[in-house]
């Protein structure tokens, strides 16, 4: 398999979709990248399972199943936030598929009981019709890091409007599963592929700390910190993503043994 021909996917935050990744899969793609964005169940164009209880497990083995339709049978694969869970289960259920793994806001622990709590409630009070439009307003501006919601108002009123659009049943169902996830940092341990943990600066979610427990935990890990970044880098710093995911690909390209070099 060529550098160009080894595919990426990239797993989305919540409560938005795969379109969060389009500046940097433009950039990837330039440099000849196969690029897979892909929309976890409940958001863009998938839709969400009927009567599946929530579980990152089945977003890990429908993404198994998406590779499967595609004929692919390995990828590097990274998420952000949400994603970066999704990422991780899938790293735990399917383990010969992952060539490089990159992880965005995400926390390898599970949550304290306080913050699945957290979760929970939110999950009940984004079902109300009456609360929806108040609590997504009160709560997407601690996506963004302070300097881009100085710099970039007009990435404050996507973000926003993206998060009103999502389906509240969508929403409730994936803070559910990620509240019910268990820790990965075991996984992480045992993982032998090479790894970028990226935490911006300026995360209000996820803390630079938890972060660095992260990479720590990977053998092939190495953390990367955005200065002026939040919680949403492949918005707040596309090219600085785009960079970070070229270099990923030509790492999982790399270990591989018949070892072309990447764009």
């Amino acid at each position: 398999m060529s550098g160009a021909d080894l595919p990426i996917v990239l797993l989305h935050a919540l409560p938005l979709d795969s379109s969060m990744w389009d500046e940097p899969a433009r950039a990837l793609r330039a440099c000849g990248h196969r690029v897979l964005p892909i929309d976890q169940c409940g958001f863009g164009r998938t839709p969400l399972p009927v009567d599946a209880a929530p579980s990152l497990d089945l977003l890990a083995d429908e993404l198994a199943r998406e590779l499967d339709r595609r004929g692919l049978d390995s990828a590097v694969v990274a998420g952000c936030s949400m994603g970066g869970y999704a990422a991780m289960s899938f790293l735990r259920r399917h383990p010969h598929r992952v060539r490089a793994l990159g992880l965005f806001a995400s926390r390898g622990t599970a949550d304290t009981p306080e913050g699945a709590a957290a979760r929970l409630r939110f999950a009940d009070l984004i079902s109300d019709d009456s609360l929806r439009a108040r609590i997504v307003a009160d709560t997407t501006s601690s996506l963004l890091g302070a300097t881009t919601r100085a710099q970039q108002p007009g990435l404050l009123a996507r973000v926003t409007a993206l998060a009103q659009a999502a389906d509240p049943q969508s929403v409730a169902w994936a803070q559910r599963a990620i509240a019910a996830r268990e820790a990965s940092l075991s996984a992480l341990s045992t993982a032998d592929v090479p790894a970028v943990v990226v935490q911006g600066e300026e995360d209000e979610l996820v803390t630079v700390d938890e972060a660095r427990a992260t990479a720590a935990a990977l053998a092939g890990g190495r953390l990367v910190t955005l200065p002026g970044v939040g919680h949403l880098a492949p918005l707040e710093a596309p090219g600085k993503t785009a960079e970070i995911l070229v270099w990923l690909l030509a790492a999982g390209h790399t270990s591989c043994p018949d070892g072309a070099k990447a764009c």
